[in-house]
């Protein structure tokens, strides 16, 4: 089954183990299952697990699929859930429907492990660090790019946020989850949800690929080492499969060590797929803050002799997700979102701060920190699971009363969130809600006033500014992204993979459309990544 998977998306896959079936499972011939197998992976596994073992999504193993039965769980793949799982009916085929839901009845197989062997045969560079430019070859105002992800192309495009023109579209992994900066904002890493990593040098005259390497099967998360001395020296990515991460050489990706992250979770129980669902860098120690989902441990990894590598294990709660720090970079806020909780690091101090109890399934991409008239600072989180807006105050010396606490909540245009963001030049607070089944909703955003919080938000339909053709199909208005200047909000239009998408960039202060970036090649479009904003962690 994997091997059609790894043909797929063009991975070196070892054999799949197979798992012990029933005599009475359902089943699907080798064709529909391969098939089913993919769909799987690219559309099901990043929340319910590779085996199945639930996260933010539900547990999907067939002790629990087949209660539910067939024509059930086609109608919940069809129609989504108020949860913050999409409708599927506007992506997949009633064919495919029906399979994906005999699929989930069946026994799971285990894929291969992922370990240096693989690693090393999958690593290449494309361009020594010798053989590269000793100075930035374009014209382009590099600290305002965007690397844009083409979901379903498995490309970046690499967008000029000056004159808002494609500068390249760069191949890479499926579904690229994250870019990420190095410490000198020269490299792109960006890592596909198949755990393909690339690291694209933004001073070639079109930047490029220069060295790449698949980190495991499947992947979400990557970053560099940021503390003074130790700029663009590593990079570390994170694998939802198989469980753990890879410490690479910073300039060419060769890998360094292989750290398993299987393990107990923090109510005691052994789990065999701890995914690393996000990492970030330090820049007030040699660190990476590196969160388990499954079992709820973060970890901070000191980086600084990886011979002698030095974890600090922290417990928090299950199942994390992603994260950000707060305004002074030494708290870590990352969501634990099946425990609707967010788990706050004291990074200075090496020690969980606080666990916050929020609404259901916080997701805050990175979150939003500003400055609240009442609370002081404030971290902020959306929710799949509910419509509303969580802040918690963050400013344990000079509002200590509201430190850890959540003071507030706004009403969000609906649950299904995935991003929340603000700058601080921007009076605005913004919040998507792509994964509400109700079409008007998934196209609209929810603005805030900072500055006048209680007068309550607008809705704006994004979908509408961009100007694409009618369609039944839902386009998905996701992930705010300011500019460099912190003037200009931009939202990915996510059509379906055989639709024009856009890009529309709204003016942040009269919350007019300004320009629609519209492409033939411009498939998919989802996260959007701003150079400056990604490289020092604003937002």
């Amino acid at each position: 089954m994997w091997k059609g998977l790894k043909a797929a998306l063009l991975a070196s896959v070892l054999p799949m183990a197979v798992g012990t079936a029933f005599a009475d499972e359902p089943s699907l011939g080798k064709d529909a299952k391969d098939a089913s197998a993919k769909i799987y992976f690219e559309r099901c596994a990043g929340c319910h697990g590779v085996l199945r073992k639930g996260a933010t999504g539900k547990n999907l193993e067939p002790e629990n699929t087949r209660k539910l039965g067939q024509n059930r769980l086609e109608k919940i793949i069809t129609n989504g859930t108020d949860g913050g799982m999409v409708n599927f009916d506007d992506i997949l085929s009633k064919d495919e429907i029906k399979n994906i839901a005999t699929y989930i009845q069946m026994t799971p197989d285990t894929p291969p492990e992922w370990g240096m062997k693989e690693l090393t045969a999958s690593w290449k560079v494309v361009v020594p660090p010798e053989k590269r430019p000793t100075k930035q070859m374009n014209k382009i105002n590099l600290q305002n790019v965007f690397s844009v992800t083409l979901r379903d192309s498995g490309e970046v495009a690499l967008i000029d946020g000056d004159t808002k023109k494609i500068v390249n579209i760069v191949k890479t992994g499926y579904a690229v989850h994250i870019s990420r900066l190095s410490a000198s904002g020269r490299y792109v890493y960006v890592i596909g949800r198949d755990g393909k990593l690339d690291m694209i040098d933004l001073w070639m005259e079109k930047p490029a690929v220069v060295a790449t390497i698949k980190t495991g099967l499947d992947a979400r998360s990557v970053d560099t080492s940021k503390f003074k001395g130790f700029e663009d020296k590593y990079a570390v990515a994170g694998s939802y499969w198989p469980p753990q991460y890879v410490i690479m050489d910073g300039q060419t990706l060769e890998p360094l060590k292989v750290v398993s992250t299987r393990g107990i979770t923090v109510d005691g129980q052994y789990h065999p797929e701890p995914r690393v669902a996000s990492i970030v860098s330090s820049v007030i120690k040699p660190e990476w803050v590196i969160n388990i989902k499954e079992t709820g441990q973060i970890k901070l990894v000191d980086y600084s002799d990886i011979k002698n590598l030095k974890e600090t294990t922290i417990e928090s709660a299950k199942f994390l997700h992603d994260g950000g720090w707060d305004s002074t970079k030494r708290y870590f806020l990352v969501a634990a979102n099946a425990s609707n909780k967010v788990a706050v690091v004291d990074t200075k101090e090496g020690k969980l701060a606080a666990l916050v109890d929020t609404k259901a399934k916080p997701h805050p991409g990175r979150g939003a920190n500003f400055v609240h008239p009442k609370f002081g600072p404030v971290w902020a989180t959306s929710h799949l699971g509910a419509d509303v807006i969580t802040l918690i105050g963050t400013d344990p010396e000079k509002h200590p009363e509201y430190a850890w606490k959540v003071v507030a909540e706004l009403k969000n245009h609906g649950s299904g969130s995935l991003f929340v963001k603000t700058h601080p030049n921007s009076n605005h607070l913004w919040a998507d809600a792509p994964l509400m089944p109700e079409k008007e909703s998934a196209e609209s955003v929810t603005v805030f006033d900072i500055d006048n919080l209680d007068k309550g938000p607008q809705v704006i339909n994004v979908a509408a500014m961009a100007g694409l053709p009618d369609s039944k199909s839902v386009k998905r208005v996701v992930q705010a992204e300011y500019n460099e200047a912190g003037d200009e909000v931009w939202y990915s239009i996510w059509a379906g993979k055989t639709e024009p998408s856009a890009i529309v960039v709204i003016d942040d202060k009269t919350l007019k459309p300004k320009a629609v970036i519209k492409d033939p090649k411009l498939i998919t479009p989802t996260g959007k990544f701003n150079v400056h904003n990604t490289q020092h962690d604003i937002y």
